[in-house]
């Protein structure tokens, strides 16, 4: 095993752990969905796994994981912008 393959792999593993981790806590109602942990564990948990698909050459898991990552990115866009726009009202 190589550097980049064991980088890779790490990332990987964190990537899933911290989606996970992610789906535990919302499921057990320790956190919501619209909290900025639940969807930095969502966001950086698939960029993790874009990457190491990515490497693995696994395309199926790379378009749904870089939806994951849009997904989370707008929401959180969406979060950061709605108290700026109810100041406004």
């Amino acid at each position: 095993m190589n550097n980049t393959q064991l980088f890779m792999d790490i990332v990987g593993w964190v990537g899933a752990g911290s989606l996970l981790c992610a789906y535990l806590l919302i499921s057990n109602d320790r956190i919501a969905g619209k909290s900025y942990l639940y969807q930095g564990l969502n966001t950086v948990g698939s960029f993790g796994l874009v990457l190491n698909s990515f490497y693995y050459g696994a395309m199926p898991s790379v378009i749904l994981n870089v939806i994951w990552v849009m997904i989370g990115i707008y929401t959180f866009n969406t979060m950061i912008r709605k108290p700026k726009e109810q100041s406004n009202e």
